[in-house]
């Protein structure tokens, strides 16, 4: 558990969801998990709206079956209102549908209230870096969302890859993030980052979620030697 820093410090979040007894757990957990300070909780979207008018957050996470419209409902709200901060959706749905619903009305990242409270921190950070963050059990929904819709690069790509940067890139599609990977690789967080940029330079791809449904599609899983 990491040093807890002071308010203003902290990246602020607002967390809207409608169960009181979740939302004031989750809030406690995350302020003593990392960078994190919970500067408003709402019970529902009118909340959540008035608190963004008048609060300055970094980040909103949101359930999506919430009152009084729901929480797609209030991802647009938020974008109609000019707010352009990451917006996560913290849900116990892993329908395909509704990720790539969620997606469609402007979140950066779709959790899954069965997630361990640091991968929701680590997740935070990581929009606040501009990544898109999914949980891992959504990778493959993700995928059927993206088949059609981009050209994956050619099998023949891996090929440009180190056998480290495939070991990595195996990691990625397990929906690690650079610190839980420096740890099992014993390797530092900044020489993951490398790696990470390596591969999507060698791979044309843009993004960690890009990187890890090509992993998918390209069944790289299992395929690095001594795992």
């Amino acid at each position: 558990m990491s040093e807890v820093l002071p308010p203003n410090e902290r990246i602020r979040v607002l967390l809207a969801d409608d169960h009181t007894l979740f939302r004031k757990g989750l809030a406690e957990l995350l302020e003593k998990r990392g960078p994190i300070h919970i500067a408003g909780i709402a019970g529902n979207g009118d909340e959540a709206l008035k608190l963004l008018e008048s609060e300055p957050f970094d980040v909103v996470i949101t359930d999506l079956n919430m009152p009084p419209h729901g929480g797609l409902a209030l991802l647009r709200q938020i974008r109609a209102s000019g707010w352009r901060g990451p917006m996560l959706v913290l849900t116990v749905s892993d329908d395909q549908d509704d990720l790539a619903s969620a997606l469609a009305a402007g979140a950066q990242g779709y959790l899954l209230k069965d997630m361990e409270p640091d991968d929701v921190v680590d997740a935070v950070q990581r929009v606040m870096r501009g990544e898109t963050v999914v949980a891992p059990a959504m990778t493959l929904k993700l995928v059927n969302l993206l088949q059609g819709g981009t050209q994956p690069p050619k099998n023949d790509a891996l090929q440009q890859l180190t056998a480290r940067e495939r070991e990595i890139l195996e990691y990625l599609a397990q929906g690690l993030s650079n610190k839980a990977i420096g740890r099992a690789l014993d390797i530092s967080h900044d020489t993951v980052k490398l790696h990470v940029r390596h591969i999507l330079a060698k791979l044309n791809l843009t993004s960690r979620v890009e990187a890890a449904v090509f992993a998918v599609e390209q069944k790289v899983a299992g395929q690095t030697k001594g795992r």
